[in-house]
């Protein structure tokens, strides 16, 4: 397991999360689209619609908009660069 997701329904936003993921180095996730990924799905199911506001509540904090399209789901909203890197390919 790499990680620990908690989530419960919101009041201003259908949905809200936090993660959590010691075991390798990271003591809270700010705002984890691959939870989100996860999450959106189990909502959709719950609330009985594709289209769900998520908002992870750690100190930085985040909103997002998800989108359940079949077996994808769409995330969406701002985002910081946080990092920039080239990957190079040799032969």
């Amino acid at each position: 397991m790499r990680g620990v997701i908690v989530t419960a329904p919101g009041t201003d936003v259908d949905f809200v999360s936090r993660f959590f993921a010691t075991k390798i180095g990271i003591p809270e996730d700010p705002v984890t689209g691959a939870a989100h990924c996860k999450l959106a799905p189990y909502w959709a199911g719950k609330l009985g619609k594709n289209t769900l506001s998520a908002r992870q509540v750690s100190k930085r904090g985040g909103n997002l908009a998800c989108e359940v399209k079949n077996d994808r789901v769409v995330l969406s909203r701002s985002a910081v660069t946080f990092m920039a890197a080239e990957i190079a390919f040799y032969t």
